[in-house]
């Protein structure tokens, strides 16, 4: 490993880490978590008024006119809970309301596997004009109907004849769900020809994961512009909220692994509201609002239709429901979510169709993506390969200037390098190509829902970090916890370094930083320690390739020969271009006085 490989490698360690600190959003501002606080008490009060509908369906008298929909003829049903399932999911509803107030996932269990819920304690309801003498639906005691497993209405009519009809179907084997509501409002005043329906979404997300700080690091409110068609989302790190600026074509409740989504078939209009804030309980991660009016008037007869989403996280199952849904997953930025949407998740799924353990997976897709990279780490090989061999003509021009300017010593070993037909940057730009690849799984495992409740060898949970010893101490950036793949992984990169060492060609001035080489897998350990065992486990398996290659490069090139062809260059006629690297240096020793040798 020669200077520029160190520097490329440097680059590499560099990036990684600022990619972890740098670019994760800001916590939230002391008086938005102040303020989101004080109102998680009053959401709190509300989601146990929800949990308590069921016992009573009165609701009382505004002073902006009589209820109206508290009329006696109204018919209870037997039972104020209803079921719409699939082989996938089953969803509750109450009559009070008409609406979901929780959700399970049949193919899914919380780490403590028990029964996955989604969302509990959900209030989701129109919000009328006070005019109306009701706040909304989740006031009315609806008439249920149901159909099948699939399908549910609830109609409700008000004393003056006014109606509202919400009929939910839920779309087998699938995890959405669409909502088809009618107004019909016998009031044909001003006020409600002006008025915009208003939807409510308040929705408490039950933890599911080990890490439960990770989990609710991970939980907070998507959005897609309906005008830009960009993806945004609020700070995941602590409590936000946001003035809606546009808008919106869907919102979306995202956790760790699951999500649910609201995509009406009418964009949301902007000045509504999104926030989150704290769960209703210490076991809760988070609870998500969302506020906004929809583009449809309520004196508007076409039944509105909204669409849902409630289930995993998974690309491709989100690919599937439309609307850029996917784009909720962090793959990251640029060239590195490419590197995952284009390479990574296809590779992944092609193997995961042969029903093979995880981690039997993640060590086939580690030898295909080196097979990737074999002919750039070749190169990279072959060019500290004609470092070593330049390495005494090398020494001698370091002495022969060892006395002159630093430049014109540059300057000799520059035309040694055109002479013999070496790029001294032929080591660094293969280990940088292989940059977009190393960030880009960075992001992938964690956020892989596959392997959530995968177990490999001592790992019981590949999506999260694995455990051999439990401290009794937290020690800062570490942890409290020994993770022995992320140990493994150190101490393989420990050992790539060492054996790099004795190949490389290096100065006195590297040789005083070697102790920077050793530094880097320390800090990687530091931070890794707590990260998705799939990632450590991918890193280590990436070395021991790696060595394996390095064996088989020492085996495939001789350096006799390439000392030979060097000599060979050197009686060739001088090539006349110059890089722009040169031509700077070469502009440099001009302004200091020196004019390079003319051959």
């Amino acid at each position: 490993m020669d200077r520029n490989s160190l520097i490329g490698l440097l680059l590499i360690g560099v990036i990684m880490i600022a990619s972890t600190y740098y670019f994760k959003p800001e916590p939230a501002a002391p008086e938005v978590v102040k303020k989101t606080q004080v109102d998680s008490s009053k959401a709190t009060q509300e989601q146990r008024q929800l949990k308590d509908a069921s016992a009573t369906a009165i609701a009382p008298t505004t002073e902006a006119g009589v209820n109206l929909w508290n009329a006696p003829t109204i018919e209870r049903a037997a039972s104020d809970t209803f079921i719409l399932e699939n082989e996938k999911i089953k969803i509750y509803f109450l009559a009070k309301g008409g609406m979901p107030v929780q959700a399970e996932l049949k193919e899914h269990l919380t780490w403590q596997k028990k029964t996955l819920t989604l969302f509990d304690n959900n209030q989701l309801y129109f919000r009328f004009p006070a005019y109306l003498g009701i706040d909304g639906t989740n006031q009315i005691q609806f008439v249920p109907k149901p159909i099948n497993n699939n399908q549910l209405e609830f109609n409700a009519q008000a004393s003056d004849g006014s109606t509202i009809a919400l009929k939910w179907t839920l779309k087998p084997n699938s995890y959405q769900a669409s909502l088809e509501s009618g107004f019909n409002f016998k009031e044909n005043s001003p006020a409600i020809a002006s008025s915009n329906v208003n939807l409510r979404w308040i929705s408490n997300a039950p933890g599911k994961e080990k890490n439960r700080q990770n989990e609710r690091d991970n939980a907070t409110v998507y959005y897609k512009s309906a005008s830009t068609g960009e993806v945004d989302k609020l700070n995941p790190l602590g409590l936000d909220s946001l003035a809606a600026p546009e808008h919106f074509s869907w919102i979306a409740f995202k956790q760790q692994f699951f999500t649910s989504a609201i995509l009406p078939q009418k964009p949301l209009l902007s000045g509504g509201l999104i926030s989150t804030r704290s769960g209703s309980s210490a076991e809760d991660v988070k609870t998500f609002t969302a506020n906004f009016n929809i583009d449809q008037k309520l004196s508007d007869r076409t039944p509105l239709k909204i669409d849902f989403y409630f289930g995993p996280t998974h690309y491709s199952t989100l690919k599937e429901a439309g609307q850029d849904l996917q784009l909720q997953i962090p793959l990251g930025w640029g060239i590195f979510g490419w590197v995952n949407k284009f390479l990574v998740i296809p590779v992944f799924n092609w193997l995961d169709t042969y029903g093979l353990n995880y981690g039997i997976v993640i060590l086939f897709l580690t030898i295909i993506i080196k097979l990737i990279l074999f002919p750039f780490q070749f190169k990279s090989y072959l060019s500290q390969a004609k470092m070593r061999v330049l390495k005494p003509e090398m020494d001698e021009l370091n002495k022969k200037y060892e006395n002159e300017d630093p430049l014109k010593k540059q300057q000799a070993l520059m035309a040694l390098y055109k002479e013999a037909g070496v790029n001294p940057l032929g080591g660094c730009f293969p280990l940088l190509l292989q940059l977009p690849i190393l960030l880009a799984m960075f992001n992938f495992f964690p956020n892989a829902i596959e392997l959530r409740q995968q177990s490999f060898l001592w790992a019981d949970d590949l999506s999260t970090f694995d455990s051999i010893l439990t401290l009794p101490f937290s020690i800062p950036v570490y942890g409290d916890h020994v993770s022995l793949f992320a140990l493994l992984m150190t101490i393989s990169t420990i050992i790539y370094t060492m054996m790099n060492n004795s190949l490389s060609v290096q100065n006195e001035q590297m040789k005083q930083m070697k102790w920077m080489m050793y530094l880097m897998p320390v800090v990687f350990l530091l931070v890794l320690n707590s990260y998705a065992a799939g990632l450590n486990y991918y890193y280590f398996l990436a070395n021991i390739i790696t060595f394996g290659q390095q064996f088989a490069f020492t085996k495939l090139v001789d350096e006799k020969k390439i000392h030979a062809k060097i000599q060979a260059n050197k009686l060739k006629p001088a090539s006349q271009k110059t890089s722009s690297f040169q031509q700077k240096l070469e502009e440099m020793a001009k302004k200091r006085g020196y004019n390079p040798p003319k051959k």
